[in-house]
């Protein structure tokens, strides 16, 4: 169950709730778009479970320019330095076909490290065509509403997605995922990963001043909620203590190669290193 989020607490909640990975962006009001770095690095070294940065430079269509790709090429130098486990990229021709040479630009950039091809996959115009393209290009996995606006609507395109994938690429579902249809669209569609932001309004109360700044209204937050996720992770099969463990990496200053937990249930609950009792050997160089 990989959790997308923008703010600390969400992370927090993300993890404490059992997710598997974490999708760090910014502005999910806007889709997503790249983190900024110095709230990466904090996420990332306070997190259990890997952390994948959004690189997406603007809001809007996904056709870029050469120089706006060049941007993202320079955060991902940046996020490679700083302990990240993957990226999420996409982007479209005019023609809304995968924009093959910026993807390549980006591939060839982020090795070793594993790339999803985001939703800009549900604006293409031949979805099969284009996830070949992306087996080809060497893509990790692709995020996919089946090209509709939730993927329990998309649940056919999405089963014709994973039989033509054949293992070859993850299809991960995402968009209007929630406790009551992730089983649905799990035996339905045979996927096996899941996307969500799983977030809940909480009104943060009116400013004194009532000026507006901005174009959304500042009386509320989006955070996401740590008991939806804990009840989206069980119906799809809690992964199991080994598999857990074996995604939990340690980054406070370095990464290690191996690492025994002591008290794995507090640092799967709090999700902090001041709580984690690691006894570290055969060090990485």
């Amino acid at each position: 169950m990989e959790v997308t989020i923008d703010d600390l607490q969400s992370a927090r909640n993300a993890i404490a709730g059992g997710a598997s990975r974490l999708e760090v962006c910014s502005m999910l009001s806007e889709g997503g778009l790249t983190p900024t770095i110095g709230f990466f690095k904090f996420i990332s070294h306070m997190s259990l479970v890997p952390c994948y940065a959004m690189l997406r430079s603007r809001p809007g269509d996904f056709v870029y320019i050469k120089e706006e790709i060049e941007i993202m090429l320079s955060d991902l130098n940046v996020f490679k330095k700083s302990g990240v486990d993957g990226f999420v990229f996409g982007a479209l021709t005019r023609d809304g076909e995968i924009d093959v040479k910026a993807c390549q630009l980006i591939l060839s950039a982020a090795q070793p490290l594993p790339v999803t091809f985001h939703r800009a996959f549900d604006q293409v115009n031949d979805p099969i065509k284009s996830l070949r393209t992306l087996i080809d290009l060497g893509f990790k996995r692709v995020l996919t509403s089946g090209q509709k606006d939730t993927a329990e609507e998309g649940l056919e395109l999405i089963k014709k997605l994973v039989d033509e994938a054949q293992d070859k690429i993850i299809v991960m579902a995402g968009s209007g995922i929630t406790k009551d249809n992730i089983s649905k669209i799990h035996s339905q569609s045979g996927v096996k990963e899941f996307h969500a932001s799983v977030r809940q309004r909480l009104e943060t109360g009116r400013p004194v001043n009532k000026v507006k700044i901005g174009a959304n209204e500042n009386t509320f937050i989006m955070e996401t909620d740590k008991k939806m996720v804990e009840a989206m992770v069980a119906l799809v099969g809690p992964v199991t203590y080994e598999q857990r463990l074996s995604l939990v990496t340690f980054k406070p200053k370095r990464l290690y190669s191996k690492a025994e937990v002591v008290d794995y249930h507090s640092i799967m609950t709090a999700g902090f290193y001041s709580i984690v009792q690691v006894r570290m050997s055969q060090a990485m160089h």
